[in-house]
């Protein structure tokens, strides 16, 4: 079993920065992959970033890529996601994740969610 708990969230303007965190318990944070989702409101949840066990692969979808970058420290079980340039259309609950297997299609454990707030 992994505990995941986010931080990091807040209300920012266009342009400005965040860093969410997401700390993890539980089984070796370093045998999973990890990944940050989110979701806005009335949509369906989605895939933002991924990194690999190592830390050595990431992935990205279109519309955060050169923007965000994921990050892990596997000293300190944490993963972190570092938000740069923000948009209006970035405002959502972003979740932390954790999963067996890289790519991340299925993860086994969720963080709670910490909401995110770009005002224009």
């Amino acid at each position: 079993q992994v505990q995941l708990v986010e931080s990091g969230g807040g209300l920012v303007q266009a342009g400005g920065s965040l860093r969410l965190s997401c700390a993890a318990s539980g089984r070796a944070f370093s045998s999973y992959a990890m990944g940050w989702f989110r979701q806005a409101p009335g949509k369906e949840r989605e895939f933002v970033a991924a990194i690999t066990q190592s830390g050595r692969t990431t992935s990205y979808t279109d519309s955060v890529r050169g923007r965000f970058t994921i990050s892990r420290d596997n000293a300190e079980s944490t993963v972190y996601l570092q938000m740069n340039s923000l948009k209006p259309e970035d405002t959502a609950v972003y979740y932390c994740a954790a999963a067996g297997y890289y790519p991340i299609h299925k993860p086994n454990y969720w963080g709670q969610g910490t909401q995110v707030t770009v005002s224009s």
